[in-house]
């Protein structure tokens, strides 16, 4: 396991999500690390010390003084991790932590910890799109740190959208992804990626867009980054952020953006994906002021986008071309057809009638063409079906 022998520190706030962390204590511990368990006096509303300890077969404290008057060393154990991990990380500790207010153990960890410091948010739906949350996030990003994004889903308000904390699974990739060593198969080379979805104005206030969540091609971007490839990120809206210092991000919105970024390193790359789910239309013209709701209907004409993997396939000159093709009827007929008529390399097929496949899902399944071959995989998570494309581009393109 990559994350055998490591020395992990986990920081439980006070979070209705604080009872996700004792299934990644449990898988932590499974994989061979070493887990220490601190919490905020507020925390131990949600979850005890004594589950916390028993998972993690170490003491927990809350408190920087024990029962019988002995200080509980913040300094040691920061200085003891190889990780510190802040989850659920919620508002109030969030605020303390970019800003220094230092009035309990955590805060005094984290504020000692010299190792990387990952953060997983979780709060009410207003709270995480707050501006004062979104601009202490991005302090801590400022810092170096590094942000598990909420995801979206129902919240314990009864509201949905985002803001639960990221899945024990989601975060234990993460930890696993920053201690995994790069195997050098793609050592000097430079890939180019896209990733999510373009959303298309209407007016100031309505687009037209897509559910693409932009996971797969954060999850080729993190894959190809720790083959040792400089990676060129081009994602459209989308609330995932990589973690991998060898990757480059270039946000985007509209399909036009995406082409502009995508051609402002292609020639110099050595190899593309294009994972990014463009729409293919966009309306002629878009209102400067939101559009009144005036009438029973409403008429938008809409044009076609430039189809940017075409755009690629036709300037290929040394590139190796991989594209996606989502489909829900006649798919490997549509898939291959894609592979000849825009010049690609390679297709990847995913089928919305696969249960697990798609967008927004953490798993997908996939079908690989080339001009000669086929090769079929089973449902995995979108961390594994990247190892599995790139095992099989190494075949094509490595040969």
């Amino acid at each position: 396991m990559n994350i055998a022998g490591k020395k992990i520190l986990i920081a439980v706030t006070g979070g209705i999500a604080a009872y996700k962390i004792h299934f990644l204590i449990r898988d932590f511990i499974k994989k061979g690390a070493e887990v220490q368990v601190i919490m905020t006096p507020d925390s131990e509303n949600f979850v005890t010390q004594l589950s916390l300890s028993t998972l993690s077969k170490r003491p927990v404290y809350s408190d920087f003084y024990g029962d019988n008057g002995t200080w509980n060393s913040h300094v040691e154990w920061a200085l003891w991790a190889d990780v510190m991990i802040i989850a659920p990380c919620t508002a109030n500790t969030l605020a303390k932590m970019v800003h220094g207010i230092c009035d309990n153990l955590v805060i005094a960890t984290y504020m000692s910890a010299k190792c990387p410091v990952f953060i997983a948010p979780a709060m009410d739906l207003d709270m995480y799109q707050h501006p004062s949350t979104k601009q202490n996030l991005e302090l801590a990003e400022d810092f170096g740190h590094i942000i598990i994004p909420a995801e979206n889903g129902e919240l314990a308000s009864g509201l949905v959208g985002q803001g639960r904390m990221a899945e024990p699974e989601t975060i234990s990739e993460a930890i696993e992804s920053f201690f995994t060593p790069n195997t050098g198969s793609l050592e000097g080379k430079t890939v180019l990626i896209t990733a999510g979805p373009t959303y298309e104005a209407i007016d100031p206030v309505r687009f037209i867009g897509n559910h693409s969540s932009g996971k797969m091609g954060f999850s080729l971007a993190e894959e190809a980054a720790k083959r040792g490839a400089k990676v060129i990120l081009v994602s459209g809206p989308s609330s995932q952020k990589p973690v991998h210092k060898n990757i480059e991000l270039y946000r985007v919105v509209s399909a036009k953006e995406m082409l502009e970024k995508v051609f402002q390193f292609y020639k110099n790359t050595d190899m593309a994906i294009a994972s990014a789910a463009v729409a293919d239309y966009a309306p002629k013209e878009v209102a400067k002021e939101k559009i009144k709701k005036n009438d029973d209907s409403l008429t938008i004409e809409l044009i076609k986008n430039p189809d940017i993997l075409k755009t690629m396939g036709e300037q290929k000159t040394h590139q190796f071309l991989v594209g996606f093709a989502l489909e829900t009827q006649n798919e490997e007929e549509n898939a291959k057809g894609k592979l000849e008529k825009k010049n690609l390399d390679m297709i990847i097929l995913n089928s919305l009638r696969d249960e697990g496949a798609g967008f927004r899902n953490d798993t997908n399944k996939i079908k690989i063409f080339t001009k000669t071959d086929k090769k079929e995989f089973d449902l995995k998570s979108k961390t594994e079906v990247a190892k599995d494309i790139f095992n099989f581009i190494e075949t094509q393109y490595l040969k």
